[in-house]
């Protein structure tokens, strides 16, 4: 079904139907494949401009007993308003975490759980197991200041909060002078995709390079995961990143992309509707190799040790751009397309896909 305006994330109810994010500051509802046109209310205010707007969303892990609902979004930045126009004043938005009660139609007592202090890029929450939020933070800034190597500012750092947006007192950084206390790793760029692997119960994260060097890493609490420092990427322009992909002291990615596919949304399959593909790893991308209308879902499969042995493309015949992929309960995948007029698709088997190795 189409309808959509350049949605970002969904959640699946318990009542089968699916809410949706839209970057512009709109969240909807689909029932039965159709959009309803009443838009959801209840948002906080959101600063929508550019790639920055309406992120993530997720439920609680025990949604069924408190229905609270997560939000990631920007904010506008209260100080940026009283300020003097030109460089270097205070950001314009800022990236922020909310929650708020679903009643069947709205959101309700909503509340902010956390905002950045300084410019971040685009975000994504995923619970873990062990009940905490995870939320990135992107930054794509290069050179010997990029705020992905500073540990006193957000940009380019992937979070971990309580519930309720508190700060967990056995994160890495805790209590440590310079550091934020919600860090739990850094040396990102752009991670748009955050998944749990269901056989390890790690956090993966698809992060986007520019031209070359997507990546996905498996994250542990306090690593550095080298950006800029590192990078099997180039500039859009065309020079290297880095004149190194590997430091000691950083983190190598599990799978690379050279070119890039510009990655988005991730999920590992589980489910029944393609048992020859179950635990392998769906990506999303936007472009490949900075081809217009090359977007296309990655199939990634692994041995018993995690290590890649083939990656297959799919769906580049319908030159759309996949922000996020999810698995719904029914077993399905479903794909949200980056578009004016955007598409939410459902991915059901044929005759081969079953049997797919």
């Amino acid at each position: 079904m189409k309808g959509l305006t350049h949605p970002w994330g969904m959640a699946f109810l318990p009542d089968g139907n699916i809410l949706v994010t839209e970057r512009p500051g709109c969240l909807r509802i689909v029932r039965n494949g159709v959009v309803d046109p009443k838009l959801v209310a209840g948002l906080p205010p959101i600063s929508a401009q550019g790639l920055s707007g309406l992120m993530d969303i997720a439920l609680h892990p025990r949604f069924a007993e408190n229905k609270l609902v997560y939000i990631t979004y920007h904010k506008p930045n209260p100080a940026a308003a009283d300020a003097a126009p030109g460089p270097g004043g205070p950001p314009a938005r800022l990236a922020a975490l909310a929650r708020g009660t679903w009643d069947g139609t709205a959101l309700t007592n909503v509340k902010e759980l956390f905002a950045a202090d300084a410019t971040t890029e685009a975000s994504r929450i995923v619970f873990g197991r062990d009940g905490m939020i995870y939320m990135s933070l992107g930054r794509s800034q290069e050179g010997t200041n990029a705020p992905s190597q500073d540990p006193n500012n957000y940009g380019g750092k992937l979070l971990r909060l309580r519930d309720d947006g508190t700060v967990p007192p056995d994160n890495p950084f805790v209590g440590r002078a310079g550091y934020k206390p919600e860090i739990y790793s850094m040396g990102h760029r752009n991670q748009l995709g955050l998944a749990i692997n269901p056989e390890t119960g790690q956090l993966w994260a698809s992060e986007q390079g520019p031209n070359g060097g997507d990546e996905v890493n498996i994250i542990q609490a306090g690593k550095n995961y080298g950006w800029p420092v590192i990078s099997y990427g180039r500039s859009y322009p065309g020079p290297r990143v880095s004149d190194k992909p590997w430091q000691d002291g950083m983190e190598q990615p599990v799978v690379i992309w050279i070119p890039s596919i510009a990655l988005s949304g991730m999920t590992f399959y589980t489910g029944d509707k393609f048992p020859g593909w179950k635990g392998n790893l769906f990506v999303g991308g936007l472009r490949q190799g900075e081809v217009p209308r090359t977007g296309q879902l990655q199939r990634i499969e692994f041995n018993s040790k995690w290590e890649e042995v083939r990656r297959e493309p799919m769906l580049r015949e319908l030159g759309q751009r996949i922000r996020d992929v999810r698995q719904g309960p029914d077993g399905y995948l479903y794909l949200l397309t980056e578009e004016n007029d955007a598409a939410l698709i459902r991915v059901e088997p044929g005759e081969a896909a079953a049997s797919t190795k």
